[in-house]
């Protein structure tokens, strides 16, 4: 399975956040969209990603001033990004190694939507269970 499908089930719309913004302007944007991280722009250009665990690091590092800090002081440098047709074992790949939850997946130099651990690991359930069910149809067939 790709990381398309993924796309393709939970739509491509990205939140962002302009790089100059607060991290209690991130913050409140994720609560009230219920989700985790933001993609931090520049102008027209994707800068990187910021997380609930940048945020929490930030405030365990900076205390409350972190809350008024810019986003992209306190945002990770390096972003790691998938392609559409990368796999679900290559997206758990690289959030295991990178030790993120998020990637911004981009095609063609473009942004076009986001996956998060919950996704991946949701979609490979599903792949499980339906390798299963064909196993035991397969024995329940030759018996």
């Amino acid at each position: 399975m790709s990381i398309q499908s993924i796309l393709n089930r939970n739509g491509g719309e990205v939140i962002t956040i302009r790089a100059t913004e607060t991290v209690k302007s991130a913050a409140d944007r994720m609560r009230a969209r219920d989700i985790a991280a933001l993609v931090i722009t520049s102008g027209d250009a994707i800068v990187g990603l910021i997380s609930e665990r940048d945020i929490v690091r930030a405030i365990s590092a900076h205390g409350e001033r972190a809350l008024s800090m810019t986003v992209q002081d306190v945002a990770p440098h390096a972003m790691i990004t998938i392609a559409p047709s990368d796999t679900l074992k290559r997206a758990m790949s690289l959030m295991t190694d990178h030790r993120v939850r998020h990637l911004p997946v981009f095609a063609e130099g473009k942004l076009v939507g986001i996956v998060s651990i919950g996704d991946v690991v949701k979609h490979r359930l599903e792949e499980l269970e339906t390798e299963s069910n064909v196993l035991r149809d397969a024995y329940i067939a030759a018996h």
